[in-house]
């Protein structure tokens, strides 16, 4: 079995805090560029707005530990942010995927800023699939592809006819009107969580779109398993735009906000969920967090009340009852992606520990949820935005996206075990950006690299006095991870 723990050499005092004062500390940071293209070259070909569909994008969006140094790092619906056609919110038949990466941390150079390296380095690209037939949109009526003559056509990938299979994609018009949208045969996936079995064999994928959770076998990518969600956060209205969603529904998910993070406790059982805003029928910062019984399929809602951001991106357990949850703002790097934006800082990027235990289920519950709401601590854990700055980060430059969080493999200093927490961003499949740090005097401050970053931090015991680590069985992390595409599956 592969070793959770590495020696990693040994530190001057004054990179780490010393064990009998312990805190957070950020120890490495890796990037991978925003140009880059994954390992699925049969989805190469330009989409409906002329990105490449195998666009190295996104990768924060949903991050997950599976053992070793293997990680999984899952994009959203794609690389929607460059307008093209408003009728589909500018969404395009990006299949959705997951990539699998090994994260190398090694001592770095004397004389660095931080004491470790990060090397991210992208092993396989598994695309999401189902074995039985989705429901796909025409393009009927929506317009055009982006030269404008083209029309829109259908939302089905080519890969479709080519593979025999059916595959997921972030086309919003890959839906059937008639029926909620917690219905499992949509095609439209919005992939905001990801966690890995503990076997290693399966992934657990939320979604916004409906919302979803998904089973896929790791290997193939394929759909084994959805897991019924409660009613009442499904809308019945349904649109391939977010806004008209949004104004013709009362109940449900708020279109864009739904099942934003996931969360599995160490013993494997129990999936946690967590909305990325109130349903529409809750107060305003009034979130549910969902939990979910992998072996009965029964579920239970709680209450969780924001403190200073504007939403939740990510819950992460520490053990079977306590978790971290993700408060961030939209602020930072990526906020202002046209030379003429004014550049924001970031501002809002804690994580904050929670625990279920005693919490009052909320199922029947609706409107103002804060007289049930769990336990919280009072301070976060972590506070994101502090520990950039205090290393010499310039808040504009700090990713607005903060979404994906994952414990790693522990590291050990001097004799002392450290655990880590992966921090990465979601990009939204921008390659570059207006610079931040210039003002938009004439509107041609230019543009600058807009990369999937990875933020390192190690803790101690006593940050985290009860912290589990999820028991991987990660003896077999070479042969089913092995550097290839998918396709050849």
């Amino acid at each position: 079995m592969i070793k959770r723990t590495f020696l990693l050499g040994v530190l001057s005092a004054a990179s780490l805090a010393p064990a009998a004062h312990a805190s957070v500390d950020l120890i490495a940071i890796g990037s991978i560029s925003g140009a880059y293209e994954d390992l699925s070259t049969r989805t190469s070909a330009l989409l409906e707005n002329g990105v490449p569909g195998n666009r190295l994008g996104g990768l924060g969006s949903g991050f997950a530990y599976a053992g070793g140094t293997t990680f999984l790092a899952l994009p959203d619906r794609g690389p929607n942010a460059k307008p093209y056609n408003p009728l589909v919110d500018d969404t395009v038949s990006y299949i959705a995927r997951f990539q699998t990466f090994r994260m190398a941390l090694s001592p770095s150079d004397p004389g660095s800023d931080l004491p470790f390296t990060l090397t991210p380095t992208l092993r396989k690209t598994t695309l999401l699939s189902s074995p039985t037939p989705l429901v796909y949109g025409t393009g009927a009526g929506l317009g055009f592809r982006i030269d404008g003559v083209t029309p829109l056509g259908s939302g089905a990938p080519a890969l479709n006819a080519e593979r025999r299979r059916y595959y997921f994609t972030g086309r919003s018009d890959n839906f059937d009107a008639s029926k909620p949208s917690t219905y499992t045969n949509n095609a439209r996936l919005d992939p905001e969580g990801i966690r890995v079995s503990n076997d290693g064999e399966r992934v657990f994928v939320s979604d916004e779109y409906g919302p979803f959770v998904h089973e896929f076998q790791r290997s193939t990518g394929k759909r084994v398993r959805s897991f019924a969600l409660p009613a009442n956060l499904a809308i019945s209205k349904l649109s391939a735009q977010g806004a008209v969603e949004i104004s013709g529904n009362t109940v449900g998910r708020v279109t864009n906000k739904g099942l934003e993070g996931l969360a599995i406790t160490p013993d494997g059982r129990k999936l946690v969920g967590i909305m990325q805003a109130n349903l529409e029928q809750d107060k305003k910062g009034s979130l549910r967090i969902v939990t979910i019984d992998t072996y009965t399929g029964a579920t239970h809602q709680y209450a969780y009340i924001l403190t200073d951001g504007s939403g939740v991106s990510e819950i992460l357990a520490i053990n079977n009852h306590e978790f971290l949850v993700d408060e961030r703002d939209g602020s930072g790097r990526a906020d202002t992606p046209l030379p003429t934006d004014t550049a924001s800082a970031a501002k809002v990027k804690k994580l904050y520990v929670i625990d279920l235990d005693g919490a009052r289920d909320v199922s029947g519950v609706a409107g103002d949820l804060s007289a049930y709401a769990v336990t919280k601590s009072t301070t976060p854990f972590l506070d994101v935005v502090a520990k950039l700055t205090a290393a010499g980060t310039d808040p504009r430059l700090i990713p607005s996206k903060i979404e994906g969080i994952a414990f790693g493999q522990d590291v050990t200093v001097k004799g002392i075990t450290r655990h880590t927490l992966f921090v990465a961003n979601d990009n939204d499949f921008l390659a570059t950006i207006a610079d931040p740090l210039k003002l938009p005097a004439d509107g041609t401050r230019g543009m600058v690299a807009n990369p999937n970053q990875f933020f390192v931090f190690a803790f101690d015991d006593r940050d985290l006095p009860r912290y589990l680590p999820q028991r991987m069985d990660d003896e077999h992390e070479r042969d089913r991870d092995r550097d290839h595409d998918d396709d050849e599956d």
